[in-house]
C-alpha cells in the first residue's frame, strides 16, 4: 500500500481491502488466504460484537472484536486471544469489518446469520474459549520447554 494510510484509503475510496497479518482473529480471519472489506467507522457509538479497525498511539493497527462498552472506552479482544484490552476509545477506531472475502472467491457479509451466528456463540462464551486458549498456550510452552 505504499505510503497511504488506511486512513487515507477509507477516506478517499470509502472501502479498505486488505490482507489479514497475524493470528489473532483466527478462525474468522486466515492469514494469507482471506481479505478484510473494511469501511469508515460509522457515526457515534461502535456496538458489542463488530469487529473493528483501530490504531493504537504507537501507530500500530489492529483489527479486533468488542466485547463491551464501558464509560472509559471499549472492552476488545482477538477471537483468537484471551488477554482483552481495556480503554479503547472511540477517537482511536478507524474502520469497522463488513465483509471478509474467503479465498479469493466468497463474501462473507457482517449481516449473514452464519457470522452473526459465529459471532454470538464465539463472544457469549468468551470465558468457555479463553481458558482453552489459556490451557492450549500452557501447553505449547511446556512442550518447548521439555524440547
Amino acid at each position: 500500500m505504499s505510503n497511504t494510510t488506511f486512513e487515507e484509503v477509507l477516506r478517499t475510496q470509502g472501502r479498505l481491502i486488505h490482507t489479514n497479518v497475524g493470528d489473532s482473529m483466527l478462525p474468522l480471519l486466515r492469514q494469507g488466504r482471506d481479505l478484510m472489506v473494511i469501511e469508515p467507522r460509522p457515526e457515534g457509538p461502535c456496538k458489542r460484537y463488530d469487529a473493528v479497525l483501530y490504531k493504537r498511539p504507537n501507530g500500530k493497527y489492529v483489527m479486533h472484536r468488542i466485547l463491551k462498552k464501558r464509560s472509559d472506552g471499549y472492552v476488545i479482544c482477538g477471537d483468537n486471544r484471551w488477554m482483552r484490552e481495556f480503554g479503547v476509545p472511540d477517537e482511536w477506531i478507524i474502520g469497522i469489518l463488513t465483509g471478509v472475502l474467503r479465498d479469493g472467491k466468497d463474501l462473507v457479509r457482517v449481516t449473514d446469520f452464519k457470522y452473526r451466528l459465529y459471532v454470538h456463540l464465539w463472544c457469549d462464551f468468551y470465558w468457555i474459549r479463553a481458558f482453552i486458549l489459556r490451557v492450549r498456550g500452557n501447553l505449547r510452552k511446556l512442550k518447548r520447554k521439555k524440547k
